[in-house]
């Protein structure tokens, strides 16, 4: 079980770097594992162009506990979400561009696009700090501003962590997340008035877009575009 999300967490972020989200060896992907109170997480020396499972460590969901030598400093940032909300199963933080310039402005998510639909009313806004995460009180107020049933925070000029039932959710939504961003922001740059989806639509969206089946396929989309660009990837698919 440990080999398969380590593999599923490498091509998480293989798909993350593709989507645009490197910075440097910054951000995160992570998963907790099953039946323990633990989670995998990208170490902090690499990439997300450039992870393997091999270089995924183990850390506890207890804060108080060691934490292994190369883990991301951020550590405390995904400690305390697992800690607030057992529902959720895979955690991604990144610094990607428009959910950051997103999150540096005042403005409220809209339905324009399939991708916004998904986070409509789902989404918080993390503005006490805009420094990296070091600690579990800050942490615990990241976890308190997404909620009980959110998706997402945008932290105010730091970037954006989006969360899912599993780590290929994570990793999807958070692919979702920047288009949504990318393109609202793009309508506004137009100085145009825009129009965005209906209530009705928006759940008709999430319930068929969105659906479990349908992020499965966004999965192996995002999969094999992994492979063709790194085809080492291969060797982390299942047998």
């Amino acid at each position: 079980m440990t080999r398969r999300l380590a593999n599923q967490l490498a091509l998480g972020g293989r798909m993350l770097s593709l989507d645009g989200h490197d910075d440097f060896n910054q951000g995160q992907i992570s998963a907790r594992t099953p039946g323990a109170d633990t989670f995998l997480i990208k170490n902090a020396l690499c990439g997300f162009d450039e992870v393997t499972p091999e270089e995924t460590v183990t850390a506890a969901v207890d804060h108080t506990r060691p934490a292994p030598r190369t883990a991301p400093p951020e550590l405390p940032l995904h400690q305390a979400i697992y800690r607030a909300r057992p529902d959720v199963n895979g955690i991604v933080h990144s610094h990607a561009p428009y959910t950051l310039l997103f999150g540096a402005c005042d403005l409220e998510l809209r339905p324009l696009s399939h991708e916004g639909s998904y986070f409509v009313d789902a989404t918080g806004v993390f503005t006490t700090t805009s420094n990296t995460v070091l600690d579990i009180a800050t942490g615990d107020q990241i976890a308190k501003e997404l909620g009980d049933t959110g998706r997402a925070v945008f932290l105010r000029n730091h970037g954006g962590v989006v969360v899912g039932k599993s780590v290929r959710h994570a990793a999807i939504f958070a692919q979702v997340l920047e288009r949504a961003c990318r393109l609202q922001l793009a309508a506004l740059s137009t100085g145009m008035e825009f129009h965005y989806s209906s209530s009705e639509d928006v759940r008709l969206k999430q319930d068929f877009i969105y659906a479990d089946l349908s992020v499965r396929s966004y999965w192996d989309y995002a999969v094999r575009r992994a492979v063709r660009r790194w085809p080492e990837a291969e060797q982390w698919l299942p047998a």
